[in-house]
């Protein structure tokens, strides 16, 4: 790491040391002790950071890295207006401190003192995308209130999941389905496919290109709302298919180019994760959205990938309770001084809300306040 840091405005003896990166730079060759192989988390490595230090960053955002620990944890985060946050963006799935090694409890207790040490004096810190079900959050959180600083949590997005059995393959993993989705599967897909042909790509070259454009079209016809970041997907589709882990779907007319349904997956470390997808509002008499998963799926499945897990990443949209039947729940932490005017503001605005909840439920609680009595 550059010897040369930012300051940080209460910082002391044993603070995270924190580095600018320049604007558009990716990861400097040093993290990469701390990046997990492609193979076992895409999400979480140089192709998933490089894209998105290059192409997906808010206006304004200015890349930082906190080093803490001895050197052993690395937090990739961002200035933007004045406060640091997480290194997370709308395309974002989850975030977690990447550790040279296992995340060790006492190494993450200490990366969370120390960082919390070098947000000592400042405004309110966030981190979002957090996954609750992972054990380094608690030695994480517990580190910052070693600092002095009260992590004020909140619930941040829904996320849809569903484990399967790779020897069921995409027949095992229907079965389970509600009767209504594989009924549209069975009547839709052959009256689809007489009509549209499928395109499976995985590979980078002029087949990836066409992909991403048909992706990029199908999008702009579709119910999706305007990109923060209308190049990042088509970088990371690159980034990931050079790394092996991309599975991007194509269905086109047989008689035609215009795309009817795009979407694209990331399979690494056991995991299927549906990243985007989007159809074409037009064609919806033929379900080419669902006439896609489904053959996304079973390709994924019944390929060589081993996948235990398929998810269909942030939101709580509804059509997701179709495909997948657990949710879990990402975590954001609002990381606040209470020797600065708006860190304590920040904890007065959640102890006042905690007040209103408790209130509500003691209130419902009554035999006055029940619903219909």
């Amino acid at each position: 790491m550059n010897p040369s840091s930012l300051p940080a405005p209460g910082a002391g003896p044993g603070a995270a040391v924190l580095e600018a990166l320049p604007p558009g730079a990716p990861l400097p060759p040093w993290c990469d002790r701390h990046l997990p192989p492609a193979r076992r988390d895409a999400l979480g490595g140089r192709a998933w950071y490089d894209t998105t230090l290059t192409a997906g960053l808010p206006p304004g955002a200015a890349p930082v890295l906190a080093l803490g620990a001895g050197g052993a944890v690395l937090m990739p985060l961002m200035r933007q207006g004045g406060a640091l946050r997480s290194l997370t963006t709308p395309y974002s799935l989850g975030w977690r401190p990447l550790a040279a090694g296992e995340h060790d409890p006492a190494a993450m207790h200490a990366a969370g003192e120390e960082l919390g040490r070098a947000l000592r004096g400042g405004p309110p810190a966030v981190l979002d995308c957090l996954p609750a079900e992972e054990g380094w959050l608690a030695a994480l959180t517990a580190g910052l209130r070693a600092a002095g600083l009260v992590p004020l949590a909140f619930d941040h997005f829904g996320n849809w999941h569903e484990p399967v059995t790779p020897e069921d393959g995409w027949d095992g993993y229907l079965s389970d389905r509600a009767s209504a989705l594989q009924s549209t599967i069975r009547r839709k897909t052959p009256r689809c496919l007489r009509r549209a042909r499928f395109e499976w790509i995985d590979r980078p070259g002029a087949r990836l290109e066409a992909g991403i454009a048909a992706y990029e079209s199908v999008r702009a016809r579709s119910w999706k709302p305007h990109e923060p970041s209308p190049g990042f997907d088509g970088a990371l589709m690159r980034a990931l298919a050079a790394e092996g882990a991309l599975r991007l779907g194509v269905l086109r007319p047989r008689d035609g180019e215009a795309a009817m349904a795009a979407q694209y997956w990331v399979v690494s470390g056991g995991r299927a994760v549906v990243l985007k997808l989007a159809h074409d509002e037009a064609q919806r008499d033929l379900s080419p959205g669902t006439v896609l998963t489904a053959l996304m799926m079973a390709g994924i499945l019944d390929g060589d990938d081993a996948v235990h897990e398929v998810d269909f990443g942030r939101g709580d949209d509804p059509y997701k309770r179709l495909w997948a039947g657990r949710r879990r729940q990402r975590l954001g932490l609002v990381i606040a001084d209470p020797r600065h005017p708006a860190g304590l503001l920040a904890i007065g605005r959640q102890a006042a809300g905690r007040a209103r909840r408790l209130g509500r439920q003691w209130w419902e609680a009554r035999p006055w306040g029940r619903r219909g009595a």
